[in-house]
């Protein structure tokens, strides 16, 4: 019954025929063209650049073209309007024309110094590392290359602890982090370090105080997110990084949400190490990096063991294409940093107010500390499962991807004091630099429609509209 429901309300012919102007008559041939090779996306990519100077029409950023390239390859209509960006980010058309090369003629070891092929691939990976320390203002020898944003926070907590155990066996994070920071931290708690698990606010946001109250003569690490990945909120990372230094204890922050969409210098805001990942900033997947200080020098024992590749921290041969399609994607963010995040914060308050008009809505996490890529609403009595199934041809999410199997409420919810209905009731939304004005109204209108529907199929949604207080209700047990 709920499929063929849910088919109806599915049906294509309800969708609004959107057009999509191309403002660039090469825009499209980035995806036309074949790719055996990557001269004909370097080729692509010199007509767009000369189509948009000759251009008289404005443009609102500098990937105008390529976005609306995206979107007509993707097919808008014929496949789900992507809004999942916390889970990853479409990878940008230029960073894959700078990976193209090493699956032809770069495919040398970068670390074979003996021959050219290793010291061409080499130039390119210090190349990538300089445009990804330069995004936060780092030293490119404190950049270490990592599958991941999870290796990094791993690397970060394990390394530390272990390297510091004699004198230091304390660690503190919060509640609402990454889920492998918190599997990271408990591991650790295994081995026989005590854990502080802070608490947040019913914003989301870590008291200071009670951060400096945790702080004790052994504690070796705070692990704080700088923007939380279900609900965006913003930790005030300058201010953590500060209270650490005073207490001389280390500071790390997972920036795998925030690299490159907020400002981030790690010398300013007194960060000991960072982690990053490439598929957050419309990079490749599996390719990360974790900044760790050298002056004063963090000292961390490596997690995995081998050839002592990236100054012994972390072994193994490097992917060379994935590197250097990282180092683009961060270039370009640093690049198109202004343009981008007028975009999404234009696009951001438009879905908002657009939601939150409908009744018994509401934002979760702080509404001026957050970052607004990042929308998470709870629309009450309506189950987030159940919505999320009619609506099939927008991709969304209903919390972090590492946990989308798992049908218990979230637990970032949960922290800032949602019950479990409220929780069960939350959507997350993610805008990033592809997303166009055309979707967030398909988006805003397919919601509010869908939402009505299922509400309407619910019993207590009557009791509500009569002004029933459902919570005074005394239900009968069987």
């Amino acid at each position: 019954m709920l499929r063929s429901i849910t088919r109806s309300v599915l049906s294509k012919s309800q969708r609004p025929a959107l057009l999509r102007p191309r403002c660039y008559a090469t825009a499209k041939v980035a995806f036309d063209l074949p790719l055996e090779t990557h001269t004909d996306l370097q080729k692509a990519h010199q007509d767009l650049a000369d189509a948009r100077a000759n251009s008289s029409e404005v443009v609102e950023s500098g990937t105008t073209a390529l976005k609306h390239a995206y979107q007509e390859n993707t097919g808008f209509g014929t496949r789900p309007i992507y809004l999942d960006m916390q889970a990853t980010t479409p990878t940008d058309p230029r960073v894959l024309d700078t990976m193209l090369k090493f699956y032809t003629g770069l495919y040398g070891n970068p670390h074979s110094n003996t021959h050219s092929y290793g010291w061409e691939t080499n130039k390119e990976v210090e190349s990538a590392r300089k445009h990804i320390a330069d995004m936060i203002n780092a030293d490119v020898k404190e950049i270490i290359f990592t599958s991941g944003a999870t290796e990094s926070n791993n690397t970060a907590l394990k390394g530390v602890a272990r390297f510091y155990k004699k004198t230091k066996k304390h660690i503190i994070t919060t509640r609402t982090e990454h889920k492998c920071v918190l599997e990271a931290a408990r591991a650790m708690k295994n081995e026989g370090y005590e854990v502080t698990f802070l608490n947040v606010s019913e914003d989301g946001l870590v008291d200071l105080k009670e951060l400096e109250a945790a702080i004790r003569s052994d504690t070796c690490l705070v692990s704080i997110m700088a923007v939380n990945n279900e609900i965006g909120v913003m930790q005030p990372i300058k201010e953590i990084g500060a209270l650490c230094k005073k207490n001389k204890v280390f500071f790390h922050t997972d920036a795998a949400q925030a690299y490159g969409k907020i400002p981030l210098d790690v010398n300013e805001m007194n960060i000991d190490l960072m982690s990053i990942s490439s598929h957050k900033i419309y990079g490749p997947k599996g390719m990360g990096a974790i900044y760790v200080r050298r002056r004063p020098r963090v000292r961390l024992e490596p997690i995995i063991s081998g050839g002592g590749q990236e100054r012994g921290l972390r072994s193994g041969t490097l992917a060379p294409s994935l590197v250097a399609g990282f180092g683009e994607a961060a270039r370009l963010m640093k690049q198109e940093f202004d343009a981008d995040s007028v975009h999404v914060k234009r696009l951001s308050e438009k879905l908002t107010n657009g939601l939150l008009a409908i009744e018994h809505t509401s934002l979760n996490g702080s509404p001026d500390h957050r970052y607004p890529g990042c929308v998470n609403i709870s629309f009450a009595y309506v189950e987030g499962e159940s919505l999320l199934m009619a609506l099939r041809d927008i991709a969304l999410s209903s919390g972090s991807a590492c946990t989308s199997a798992s049908l218990e409420p979230s637990y970032v919810l949960h922290a800032l004091g949602k019950d479990d209905a409220l929780a069960h009731s939350s959507i997350r939304f993610g805008i990033g630099r592809f997303t166009t004005d055309e979707e967030i109204d398909y988006v805003i209108k397919a919601i509010t429609e869908r939402v009505e529907f299922l509400r309407e199929l619910s019993p207590l949604w009557e009791m509500v509209k009569e002004g029933i207080d459902i919570n005074s209700i005394e239900w009968s047990g069987h």
